[in-house]
């Protein structure tokens, strides 16, 4: 069976990152920099791997940096034409999103995730859509999103990417009530928003990816508030489960809760980790402040 190809993809970035302040006081959460880019455009680069065309952005006051970052810069590319620095010309290039790829709107209350998502819904149209957190960074020799594409192509649906997690950590994500699980693909009969420890109905939880139908804009449209008061994305997904399959995959890969500085730290470590240009002097810092520690 043939499912409709995902050209579209949304990436909610309204949030205001208060674990990261002063950082985040004029500087949009998604734009702190991992190794050498922003968190942001790692998630385009996901989405642009896995064949995405059409880039929504839900945006809030404050986050013109992001808008200006997928933008081209006429007088910074003349300054480094004038000056030879062609590596650094093509790194600046590579950013830029072209002319009527990308799509800014504006969540002007921050009623939740899902409201997020729900503003974007004349801009997606009636198609599938791909849904991506930049808070989740994501690294994989093949990029998540696109190990998530061959899921939706298989199974077809609504696709959510999973992983196993700690007993007491249940609390922290929108697990699965699981119907089968074949160990890569688990198909979902509900799921539950941060249920209460030793009530979860299983350990798989969802990790800030999807590709999801357009029906969830109408149950989205009726504006339930759940956890925090807020019109939580994952109190939707029951109601999408009654009418179409839902299921999640295990990636192959490693995330990155960079909502929080431990993620953050630990993401540069790791895609510092990666580069031959940065791995040798890595591993010597961490070495020299092991030892330091060690001493202590």
């Amino acid at each position: 069976m043939t499912f409709p190809p995902i050209r579209t993809a949304v990436f909610p970035v309204a949030g205001l990152g208060t674990r990261f302040l002063p950082a985040t006081k004029a500087s949009p959460k998604e734009m702190l920099v991992v190794v050498d880019k922003p968190l942001i455009q790692y998630a385009v680069e996901e989405a642009c791997t896995a064949g995405i065309e059409k880039f929504i952005f839900v945006t809030s006051h404050g986050k013109a940096a992001i808008e200006d970052h997928f933008d081209a810069n006429p007088s910074l590319e003349e300054m480094l034409a004038r000056r030879g620095k062609t590596a650094e010309l093509a790194i600046v290039r590579s950013a830029q999103l072209a002319p009527g790829q990308a799509v800014f709107i504006r969540q002007q209350v921050p009623l939740g995730l899902g409201h997020a998502v729900w503003c974007a819904r004349h801009m997606v149209g009636n198609q599938p859509f791909a849904l991506l957190l930049a808070d989740d960074l994501i690294l994989a020799q093949k990029p998540c999103l696109s190990q998530m594409m061959e899921a939706y192509h298989q199974l077809g649906g609504n696709v959510a990417a999973v992983m196993d997690v700690p007993p007491e950590q249940v609390d922290r994500y929108g697990i699965l009530d699981v119907l089968k699980d074949d160990g890569v693909h688990v198909q979902a009969k509900d799921v539950i928003e941060k249920p209460v420890l030793g009530k979860a109905p299983s350990h798989t939880a969802i990790v800030g990816r999807y590709i999801l139908q357009p029906e969830i804009f109408q149950i989205l449209g009726q504006q339930q508030t759940g956890t925090g008061g807020e019109i939580q994305l994952t109190d939707a997904f029951p109601a999408l489960i009654k009418d179409m399959p839902f299921h999640g995959v295990r990636f192959t890969g490693k995330r990155f809760d960079c909502g929080l500085k431990e993620g953050w730290l630990e993401a540069n470590l790791a895609f510092a980790s990666t580069r031959p240009d940065l791995k040798e002097h890595l591993l010597s810092v961490i070495e020299k402040y092991y030892e330091v520690r060690a001493q202590q």
